[in-house]
């Protein structure tokens, strides 16, 4: 009995199924060929299903579980990214699997105070067991053999399981005892190409991809984006069409679709390797009108383009913006401002951050102004210079932070919301100008490279001394990124970046100082950020500071899109008419209060 067979005849599926109650495979047929490669009697050692959200992949490794379980018990082992994630696979979907399947439920170990066959992490049944790790333990994912092995959403895994090496590779070589009788089945959506691990598994197998068949000229057309079309404006209405006859196919054919689909393989393969690419075009559960409208709303920028690429299409995103940029490109695109943006902001700023990076020598430090969609303004660059073993460049330091900017609407002049910076380099100093400003939001930080790394952490760090400030950890590897594909927004939009036409050509250099490149360790690719050779990285890194602080205001309950509109509330100031042509704008004067500053 092949393993669709057996959850077409023995599997059903738990109340909190969005679709409870006997399995059909009729549903999703697209996931009956990887369960039949999956089963004893198929040749196919190893399954790869590179597959778009919502289409059922993860039902393929449950189905697997279910089979083993009752028709050839033996070792397995499920490995998740995390251990938490894990523990909550077996809550959320293995404990219900067991549950609802009388076949199975009456197999498992009943759970008691001196049984230990049936917990969070280990599923015990007559001749086997079933043991669920995270990638990111070493130790479990060695001390296991296994006869079947399930690597859900690979992507996310680490790069490194403890310092022990890839953990992918750790849990295949736990089924070395039993090659030839194995069944090992890796299933993730992908992320970036040329990076993604399952893209990697992908290739190396013989590439199966689904093709459906036209009715009206017979052809089989493979369920790509690019036959899905829609009238101008009008995502609702999307369809996909015969590249051969140009015949339009219906939402609500789709059904008939699946069901004469089917699997071609592209590539030769090893004929122990089979994979499969399971895209969101021929999802049952999300249409085409609703992945039209995504794609709609996803293409303003290449961050959200990325999450409709993996998700929604089930393909790696190529980023072609990681291409460098020229500091020369960006000077062209700088904006005419009279006055100096720091005598009046632009309209659209609502909040100021500032990023420092300390040197020897001198302190450097960006003003970045803030606005809706996290659009940002170049406010001002300054560097400090002095020993800044001294108090003197420090004082000089707190005195710009200090400062107030006028805007062009009538609000109180803005202060500075929050401050980064960066702590390598005179810890000990650092970290005692932001004991003392904590109140200010003047923060200490340490960058951190690497993939996964939040742009602020989760959870606030303790101070190790007494009256010595933490030290927060920042992820400057996703923040370069970010600012990479925003400074090639050109257009104004969400997250596009402003700068005056006035700044030195050396910020400019600064700021594209360093480029992604792609490097391998262990056979795993990873993005590393290497900077050009003689150019000074401090403008990268004091905005990538300031969008560390805006990250920090975040936490702490700040939102631009409230700030924004607080301020669209407010009128323009009329004091600052338009003067006559060859006039240059003369501004008010403005008397201050000494006792009041």
């Amino acid at each position: 009995m092949s393993v669709d067979e057996w959850a077409e005849r023995f599997r059903v599926l738990p109340p909190t199924s969005a679709e409870p109650g006997r399995w059909r495979t009729d549903r999703t047929p697209y996931l009956a060929e990887p369960m039949q490669c999956l089963s004893s009697s198929s040749p196919v050692e190893r399954v790869v299903i590179m597959a778009a959200a919502q289409v059922g992949k993860t039902e393929v490794g449950l189905n697997l579980m279910g089979s083993v379980i009752q028709l050839t018990p033996g070792l397995m082992l499920f490995v998740a990214p995390t251990t938490e994630a894990a523990r909550r696979m077996v809550r959320t979907r293995v404990d219900p699997l067991l549950e609802a399947t009388p076949e199975l439920r009456e197999r498992i170990v009943t759970p008691g105070p001196r049984k230990a066959g049936n917990s969070s992490f280990l599923k015990a049944y007559p001749g086997g067991s079933i043991a669920f790790v995270g990638a990111n333990s070493g130790v479990g994912l060695r001390s296991t053999p296994a006869r079947f092995i399930v690597l859900d959403e690979i992507d996310a895994y680490p790069f490194d399981a403890g310092g022990e090496g890839d953990p992918v590779q750790l849990a295949i070589a736990r089924t070395a005892t039993f090659r030839g009788r194995r069944k090992i089945l890796m299933m993730s959506t992908p992320t970036l190409a040329g990076v993604s691990r399952i893209e990697r598994a992908y290739s190396e197998s013989d590439m199966r991809k689904l093709f459906w068949l036209c009715r009206s000229c017979g052809s089989r057309e493979l369920f790509a984006w690019s036959s899905v079309h829609w009238p101008e404006g009008d995502p609702s209405r999307a369809h996909i069409a015969c590249t051969s006859c140009g015949c339009v196919v219906e939402e609500r054919e789709k059904p008939a679709l699946l069901a004469e689909a089917e699997w071609r393989a592209t590539a030769p393969g090893d004929g122990r390797t089979a994979g499969f690419h399971v895209p969101g075009t021929a999802s049952p559960f999300v249409t085409w009108a609703e992945l039209a409208t995504d794609f709609l709303a996803a293409k303003k920028s290449a961050e959200s383009l990325q999450v409709f690429v993996n998700t929604g299409l089930g393909e790696p995103f190529e980023d072609r913006e990681t291409a460098p940029l020229s500091a020369d490109t960006l000077a062209a695109r700088g904006i005419e401002c009279d006055p100096a943006w720091t005598e009046e902001l632009p309209d659209q700023v609502v909040a100021i951050t500032c990023g420092a990076d300390i040197q020897a020598d001198r302190i450097e430090c960006e003003f970045v102004g803030w606005g809706r969609d996290e659009r940002s303004f170049s406010i001002d660059y300054a560097v400090i210079h002095g020993d800044t073993a001294l108090p003197d460049v420090w004082n000089a330091f707190d005195r710009l932070l200090l400062r107030r900017f006028r805007h062009a609407r009538h609000v109180p002049d803005l202060p500075v919301i929050a401050t980064a910076i960066d702590s390598g380099y005179k810890t000990d100093v650092v970290m005692r100008f932001s004991a003392e400003r904590l109140g200010r939001r003047v923060w200490a930080v340490k960058g951190r490279a690497g993939a996964g790394v939040p742009p602020w952490p989760k959870r606030p760090p303790k101070a190790r001394r007494e009256r010595i400030a933490p030290v927060h950890v920042v992820g400057v590897d996703a923040m370069k990124a970010t600012l990479l594909s925003r400074l090639r927004i050109e257009d104004g939009g969400p997250g596009s970046c402003c700068w005056p036409a006035d700044r030195d050509h050396l910020w400019f250099g600064g700021i594209v100082a360093e480029r992604p490149v792609r490097r391998y360790t262990r056979g795993v690719a990873r993005i590393e950020w290497l900077r050009d050779t003689g150019v000074r990285n401090e403008p990268l890194d004091c905005r990538v500071y300031a969008t560390a602080a805006l990250h920090g205001a975040f936490a702490a309950g700040f939102r631009l899109s409230d700030a924004a509109d607080r301020m669209a509330a407010s009128p323009l100031r009329a004091a600052e008419a338009t003067p006559s042509v060859g006039m240059k704008p003369r501004r008010p004067t403005t008397i201050r209060s000494s006792w009041l500053g």
